[in-house]
């Protein structure tokens, strides 16, 4: 069996299941059309299926090792601007970070693989997950019990940073951590012609966003890597009266447990001296959302052998400072996150993910689907 070839004559039939999703996307926790079509699918192959929420574990095979295959399935809200005969038909809701393909790829390695079903080596379970946009979809997975018995997962996402069909993968760390932070500063509100008569939480903040950034210049080492960024502001309601408070918020990133520990220190210290400088208060709420996606570096070794024997390109793809709640599956088995490069150029697929005309080339969906078909018959 060549699952390259096998892939290759159901690539209408998976660009197909690609464009019915992003047609109909649906957000985290609400993908009740996605998961019903693809658990019909599933069911009418062979395999054995249980629902979690909007997620589906399903399994085949032998018993014996266990190999698992992940596809997110959410989309983000988002209004789509590509001119396209399968636009999104749902306003402000897009399929804009390419979870469609991911599940049309595995769709796709689901038939091939339950047609070969008695030469696998070993039990293959797939992971249809929900939520993985902000939602971690992936820890609901794993509390009802998506990993139990798995020996390695594989995980795969198209990415707009290689080039169309390029297989990106990187040993050890790959994908950063992430955290969140909301803040409030409160003052005391007043007239804005009267500004002495105020605390003004307004500048207050400005020094604080602007502070913020020495965190990574100046304190962190600059042979590591990391980020903070302050997404959200709020203060105020009139152009003339001083607000009372401000809200804001934002994420950082990091790659080990020393950088996120000075982030959330620095964070912390910093807002503290600003507001208490100038006899304000402040309430912080500080959390890791999601772990670094670090790959075992066998199991990368053992992706870059499946796909080039499979003929595919094989590059070292960057590291990323995005996440990715692929991260806790890695936390509890040895794994791979691997990259499929989509971008094109001639067909102005450009467009970075979550934007608004991001597109996916779909001429790589059975190069994926061919990979994940080979990763399944890999003894680990």
């Amino acid at each position: 069996m060549n699952p390259l070839k096998e892939a290759l004559k159901i690539k209408d039939q998976i660009i197909a299941w690609r464009r019915d999703f992003h047609m109909h996307p649906e957000l985290g926790y609400e993908e009740e059309r996605t998961s019903k079509i693809v658990e019909e699918h599933l069911k009418e192959w062979g395999y054995r299926t249980k629902r979690v929420g909007t997620g589906i574990i399903a399994d085949i095979g032998k018993e014996g090792k266990t190999v698992a295959l992940r596809a997110d399935m959410d989309a983000l809200p988002v209004q789509e601007e590509n001119d396209v005969p399968y636009k999104s038909r749902v306003p402000g809701k897009m399929h804009a970070c390419g979870h469609d393909a991911h599940t049309a790829m595995l769709l796709g390695a689901s038939k091939i693989i339950a047609e070969h079903k008695e030469e696998l080596p070993n039990k293959v379970r797939l992971i249809f997950q929900p939520a993985e946009e902000g939602g971690n979809g992936a820890l609901k997975m794993i509390e009802d019990g998506a990993l139990k018995g798995v020996d390695a997962i594989f995980g795969l996402h198209v990415w707009m940073e290689l080039p169309s069909g390029i297989v990106g993968i990187r040993e050890g760390p790959f994908m950063a951590g992430v955290g969140r932070f909301d803040i409030e500063i409160e003052g005391k509100g007043g007239h804005g012609a009267s500004p002495h008569e105020t605390i003004d939480p307004v500048p207050i903040a400005a020094q604080v966003i602007l502070a913020f950034q020495t965190i990574i210049s100046r304190n962190l080492n600059p042979l590591e890597s990391g980020v903070v960024s302050v997404g959200t502001i709020k203060a105020g309601e009139a152009f003339n009266v001083i607000p009372e408070r401000v809200y804001m918020n934002g994420t950082y990133r990091f790659f080990t447990q020393e950088t996120k520990k000075l982030i959330e220190k620095r964070i912390e210290e910093v807002l503290k001296g600003i507001v208490i400088a100038n006899n304000a208060s402040y309430k912080l709420k500080i959390e890791e959302v999601a772990p670094p996606t670090i790959n075992d570096s066998s199991m990368a070794s053992l992706t870059k052998r499946v796909a080039q024997k499979l003929g595919l390109k094989v590059e070292e793809v960057p590291k990323s400072m995005g996440s990715e709640d692929f991260s806790f599956y890695l936390q509890k088995v040895p794994g791979a996150f691997i990259a499929l490069g989509i971008r094109n150029e001639e067909k102005r697929i450009i467009y970075p993910h979550h934007h608004p005309k991001f597109n996916v080339d779909e001429e790589v969906l059975p190069l994926g689907t061919a990979l994940e078909v080979g990763l399944a018959f890999e003894i680990v």
